[in-house]
């Protein structure tokens, strides 16, 4: 029988990568950057007819999730996916 708490701590890891795509919303900010390639957050916030503030808050706890990453380019900050993992994870999914 195998050890099921041999990595204990990369279940809990990935338990909370799941958790954070766990939401239409923030599911489908990551689906888009996997798509569409990286994008700011006012493009997000018109492509998903949410307000600004929103698209914002969720994309901060994709980004404390270490699931986004965001590099700034003058006055905006523009997001892509961090973790190939993540891109997997969602392919396999739709």
């Amino acid at each position: 029988m195998k050890n099921f708490d041999m990595d204990f701590k990369q279940l809990e890891e990935t338990s909370e990568l799941l958790k954070a795509l766990a939401h239409p919303v923030r599911l489908c900010i990551v689906r888009g950057l996997i798509g569409n390639g990286p994008c700011n957050v006012s493009n997000m916030h018109s492509c998903l007819n949410l307000p600004q503030s929103t698209v914002s808050q969720h994309v901060s706890k994709l980004k404390s999730a270490g699931i986004i990453k965001g590099e700034r380019k003058g006055t905006e900050i523009i997001y892509e996916i961090s973790d190939s993992r993540i891109k997997k994870l969602v392919e396999c999914i739709f």
